[in-house]
């Protein structure tokens, strides 16, 4: 329990902010669920789209700091590599 008026604040601040976060990040790991089980089908058309719409998202997330950069751009650079595979 907060002990003062601006840490009781701070407190509901950083829930608002921690479900925010939680929303970005469910939609995250829906996006790259969706896109690996295309890719393991070997649906290449399919599973660019989604990997395009994905980078967009990893990218927004990381704009706002909800992930890290060097995440964003690491999970980019494995998810191309893996498309590459998919469609070779």
């Amino acid at each position: 329990m907060a002990n003062t008026r601006s840490a009781a604040k701070q407190a509901r601040a950083s829930e608002r902010r921690r479900l925010h976060n939680r929303t970005i990040k469910s939609k995250l790991h829906t996006l790259e669920k969706k896109f690996l089980s295309l890719a393991g089908a070997k649906k290449a058309t399919e599973a660019a789209e989604t990997l395009r719409a994905l980078s967009s998202a990893l990218d927004k997330a990381a704009k706002v700091q909800v992930v890290t950069k060097n995440l964003a751009n690491r999970k980019k650079s494995r998810l191309t590599a893996r498309l590459k595979a998919a469609a070779a």
